[in-house]
């Protein structure tokens, strides 16, 4: 899929909503800055200051959007950005520029850390010969799901299920509530309808088992080793051929080759959003139309 065509997925009132939002909780009164840096035409210069993948600018551009400022962009989405690199200028009244600076720095930052994150576990899963589907999680930042959900697509990953209506996921709490897994599994096909996947969490090959007899139609093998997780994927595919396999728990970045394997579909990772370091990015000021470059 075309990078850029990843826009297409954000509504634009949800993006007005979450720029305004972002604006309102940084400036809830007055903004006494404003009365120094005046409102004369001006622009500034973005500058990534660290290597990374560049991911959030529909989100940069939404929160300069509601401060009539006007953003030209030199890099697309999805590019690998080597600093110090001028990734895109912004152009607007000097006191609105700054009132955006830090809360559009902010979702580009963090948008573009997460599908740094995300290009590196896929680069490191297709290294190791695997062609399934590396995935984030739920693990997000609140009031950030959707920024670092998109981030995850920029970078090549999946989001997976983006709420908890995207997909029916019995976790190990859901079965010890229920009495079991097959219980578990029985209440959650009564709950879902036929447009919802239903997903069992497993701690042990016995479980895995008995939730695909019962009709799950994934199971996730949750903390296992490589080497307990590929036996177990091995039989669960043997046994049940069109159930899905996803390995999740205790994969880094550093680890996840030895998590692929043929009979795993998906590998998923919390780290790629709770881990996830920020690029770095500054946005400076022109002095009199000259581009100022940021100290290295």
């Amino acid at each position: 899929m075309d990078k850029k065509d990843l826009a297409l997925l954000l509504p634009p009132r949800t993006l007005e909503a979450l720029a305004d939002s972002w604006l309102q909780e940084d400036c809830p009164g007055f903004d006494y800055a404003a009365l120094v840096a005046k409102a004369a035409p001006s622009q500034a210069v973005l500058w990534a200051k660290s290597p990374g993948v560049l991911a959030g600018r529909p989100f940069f551009d939404a929160v300069f959007s509601r401060l009539d400022c006007q953003v030209t962009w030199f890099f697309p989405e999805g590019s690998h950005l080597v600093p110090v690199a001028r990734v895109a200028e912004v152009r607007g009244p000097a006191h609105r520029l700054l009132l955006g600076e830090r809360v559009a720095l902010n979702a580009l930052a963090r948008c573009s850390g997460v599908a740094s994150a995300a290009a590196a576990a896929v680069k490191a899963a297709r290294a190791a010969g695997w062609t399934g589907h590396v995935a984030g999680t739920r693990k997000t930042t609140p009031g950030f799901r959707l920024a670092e959900k998109y981030g995850l697509l920029v970078g090549g990953a999946v989001a997976h299920r983006y709420d908890l209506g995207g997909l029916v996921m019995v976790k190990d709490n859901h079965v010890l509530a229920a009495g079991g897994v097959e219980e578990a599994v029985r209440g959650a096909r009564r709950a879902a309808d036929f447009a919802l996947k239903l997903e069992v969490e497993c701690g042990s090959l016995q479980e895995a088992l008995k939730a695909a007899q019962a009709g799950a139609d994934l199971v996730l093998l949750d903390n296992f080793s490589p080497e307990a997780l590929h036996a177990a994927a091995a039989t669960v595919k043997a046994k049940f051929p069109g159930v899905g396999v996803e390995a999740s728990g205790g994969v880094t970045l550093a680890n996840l080759a030895h998590f692929c394997g043929p009979h795993v579909d998906v590998i998923s990772l919390g780290a790629l959003t709770q881990a996830a370091a920020a690029v770095d990015f500054s946005l400076k000021l022109s002095a009199g139309g000259e581009a100022r470059t940021p100290p290295q």
